[in-house]
């Protein structure tokens, strides 16, 4: 129960924090729906005009009772909006229980003399006196009704099913969304408290408050997305028998003999949760919930997303330009000062014993969800834990153009390195929703408690950019930077530097500066032609990952004809070239590396590194130097003429 005590203190801050409208944890007592036309009365109860509503408008905050916000197969009513089922009087074959049970709720309310309120008599009036909603959705040639979503999608609803709202236009009042009068939820809320006063039936000990109050028979759904039917917390029945022989309360009782959790603390806590999530932009992905990761302090102080990459955690303004002045030395090291004083942002506002929660969500059927991750951690603990993910697992990356930077990839970017197929009529790479789900949540406790990698992940990521054919350019570039993050992390012993590192002499690390050293020359020769097409050392990676000392010697001799064609232009550059051949040479001969086992990873430290260290060099004067800002932009500035 720590988790449900830990969003009930949540709820208490976020009610200090005094929230209105859509940014507000939805009110106890009411629930949001997506609501299909809405219907404008006036403050006598007659009728205006009714309209379809679109997608973006549909969800509507509505009061309910405790059995209709968990109504699944009972017809307990909403006491305001409904469907046409319980609220228009003219529908074909409707169930008359509905209608009446609906209009004596609504008696009972606009009745009561402490909390009713004008637009529940409005509505009320309306429906008893005409109530013909059924005649005026077809006269608007509103029915059958179609949901449109954003892409277009059209679902068709049942007539039963078309949900209303109301709008009740009265002067001088210019919320006239029964969802948007504050007076009106509150009406409710207290009317609804008043009709379930604590008794003998009721009445028990919450586990959350410590106070005998009124105790909850249900506890809310909904919580990832307004159509997310799935419970955290089930109660327990008399007819479905769903928890049978496991408690022996009858009728008037039941419900006490498990943990017994307050009605109002349990919809603060679920609603806490639920605007947790909210804020954290969850999302579904083609109608599949992908499983959910919260992450929050309990006095509501922002803090980092543990599941963000580098570049969403540090902002835009960390970005990796076409212009950038190449930097000579480990750029690690002034990644991790500018991460560092983004972190010092939190510090200031979070204390070291400040309570933070990880909690991870997921649902294997519709109406029952789990927590399948749950870390309580100190705010000194959390944020050390951070730092060490982005400082450890700090590379190149290039997710595109617009999009380079340096830092740590996210969970969700390694499992689409690690298990990305192509599918659909695009071949677009992508990963199912239950291997993104089961990778994220292998990768959190890395993230979270420090605990290394799963090794099979960066296997799997080197073997995924070794095979280099497979892949369109951005997408190696992005493997690539995602695969040397997760070995330099994983072997952070080593201190792998984030620059060309000319005297680690380690077998894969030279064969990696090798390939590097082969594309660049081949490209270059394809270059003075004008000729777009792949080199060698592209086509063979995947070979010379697993048998370097063989492939390599393909590959040397296919570079013959391009070093002519350098040699033939720019020949200071071509003896560049050769020096550094050499020297790598020599290093791999005189260490006796020339065995065809299979490379590691690590090849491909060396293979990125050198490649972004022709990136930032020139040949000049028979010496490698570092290009200077003007030279940037300039493709042919490491020419020597």
């Amino acid at each position: 129960m720590s988790w449900i005590e830990k969003l009930y203190e949540t709820s208490v801050e976020i009610g200090k924090m005094q929230l209105s409208g859509p940014d507000r944890p939805w009110p106890v007592s009411h629930v949001a729906k997506k609501a299909h036309v809405e219907v404008t009365l006036g403050s006598k109860g007659d009728f205006r005009r009714i309209r379809a509503l679109s997608f973006d408008e549909s969800l509507t905050i509505i009061p309910v009772t405790e059995s209709s916000a968990n109504r699944t197969s009972n017809d307990a009513p909403h006491p305001l909006c409904e469907e046409l089922s319980y609220c228009a009087a003219d529908l074909p074959n409707r169930k008359e229980k509905r209608f009446k049970e609906f209009i004596e709720l609504m008696d009972q309310w606009a009745e009561s003399e402490e909390f009713s309120h004008p637009k529940v008599k409005a509505v009320r009036n309306y429906l008893k006196n005409d109530g013909k909603l059924y005649t005026v959705l077809c006269k608007n040639n509103l029915l059958p009704f179609k949901t449109v979503n954003p892409k277009g999608k059209k679902t068709p609803v049942e007539d039963k099913k078309v949900f209303v709202r109301w709008c009740i236009e009265e002067s001088g009042k210019p919320h006239s969304g029964t969802w948007e009068d504050e007076s009106l939820i509150e009406s409710w809320i207290n009317f609804d408290a008043s009709q379930n006063m604590p008794n003998k039936e009721n009445q028990s000990l919450c586990m959350l408050s410590g106070a005998s109050v009124r105790i909850a028979k249900g506890h809310h759904r909904f919580l990832r997305t307004p159509d997310d039917g799935a419970k955290l917390l089930s109660s327990n029945d008399l007819e479905g028998f769903t928890f049978r022989g496991r408690f022996t309360d009858v009728k008037n009782d039941s419900g006490k003999q498990a943990c017994t959790v307050g009605y109002v603390e349990s919809q603060k806590a679920h609603n806490a949760l639920r605007w947790l999530i909210a804020r954290q932009k969850y999302h579904k992905i083609e109608d599949e919930f992908v499983r959910c990761f919260v992450t929050w302090a309990v006095r509501c102080k922002p803090i980092p997303d543990p599941c963000a990459n580098s570049l969403d955690f540090l902002g835009d303004e960390f970005k990796i330009n076409d212009t950038a002045t190449p930097q000579d030395g480990d750029v690690g090291q002034s990644f991790a000062l500018r991460f560092n004083k983004k972190l010092a942002g939190y510090k200031a506002n979070i204390s070291d014993t400040e309570d933070i929660v990880v909690m991870g969500l997921d649902s294997a059927t519709p109406g029952r969800m789990a927590i399948t991750y749950y870390r309580e951690l100190t705010g000194s603990e959390f944020l050390e834990r951070i730092e060490k993910w982005h400082s450890d697992f700090s590379w190149f990356q290039n997710y595109g153009r617009d999009k380079r930077f340096l830092g740590a990839p996210s969970p969700k970017d390694i499992a689409w390195c690690s298990y990305a197929k192509r599918i659909g009529e695009n071949s677009e790479l992508r990963v199912d929703i239950k291997l993104l789900n089961a990778t994220v949540e292998r990768l959190l406790p890395s993230i979270v408690d420090g605990r290394p990698v799963p090794r099979d992940l960066i296997e799997q990521s080197v073997r995924r950019v070794s095979n280099r054919a497979g892949l369109e350019p951005w997408e190696f570039e992005k493997c690539l930077g995602i695969a040397c993050s997760l070995f330099k992390g994983f072997y952070n012993d080593r201190r792998y530097s984030m620059a060309l590192e000319e005297e680690r002499t380690s077998r894969d690390y030279l064969y990696g500066r090798l390939l590097a050293l082969a594309d660049q020359i081949e490209w270059r020769a394809l270059r003075l032609a004008n000729e777009k097409r792949g080199t060698t050392a592209s086509r063979l990676m995947q070979r010379f990952s697993d048998r370097p000392f063989s492939t390599w010697k393909n590959i040397e001799e296919a570079l013959k004809p391009y070093k002519d064609r350098i040699r033939a232009k720019y020949p200071g550059l071509l003896d560049g070239y050769e020096e550094l051949l050499d020297a790598i040479h020599s290093k791999i001969l005189s260490a006796n590396y020339i065995t065809d086992t299979r490379l590691t990873g690590e090849y491909l430290l060396g293979y990125h590194c050198q490649r972004q260290w022709f990136r930032d060099h020139k040949r000049e004067k028979g010496q490698w130097i570092l290009k200077s800002a003007d030279d940037v932009e300039n493709q042919e500035a490491d020419f020597e003429e």
